[in-house]
């Protein structure tokens, strides 16, 4: 029989910076592509969201991961889809404001260009955690017990 080890505060943090790092160089190029806004401003704002989204990352998933343990969720697609959700959602709120005040738009402006990183975020980080479970689960999360 094999069981899950908890995931330390190392593993966390390795997780969602590998998973803000990759998004940074996906998602700034195309952001600045898409709105017509300068490399450098996209740059910054992802940046910070990643930086915003490092924290939450780490607060986020602690709490989903008890939950799920407590309650004896399995992780199904439906799961994984609320799970992105929620993680995107709570980042967005907080986003919101920063997006704003950095390119001097109004809040709905800024929602609209966040909404747009969204819809690219949804996908990314189902994938991303997806593939991390599996490679977990295979290389270095295991707990063997006989």
């Amino acid at each position: 029989m094999q069981l899950e080890k908890n995931k330390s505060v190392l593993e966390r943090f390795l997780h969602a910076f590998c998973f803000e790092a990759l998004a940074i160089g996906i998602s700034a190029p195309l952001a600045a592509w898409l709105s017509g806004e300068s490399m450098f401003d996209m740059g910054v704002v992802t940046i910070v969201i990643a930086i915003m989204a490092l924290i939450w990352n780490m607060i986020y998933n602690t709490c989903f991961d008890r939950l799920a343990r407590r309650f004896g969720w399995v992780k199904t697609v439906a799961l994984r889809v609320m799970h992105a959700i929620g993680f995107e959602f709570g980042l967005l709120i907080m986003a919101i404001p920063f997006v704003a005040w950095w390119l001097d738009m109004g809040l709905i402006e800024a929602l609209i260009l966040d909404f747009g990183l969204v819809m690219f975020y949804l996908p990314y980080t189902y994938v991303y955690n997806l593939v991390y479970d599996r490679l977990r689960a295979r290389y270095w999360g295991r707990l063997v017990v006989a």
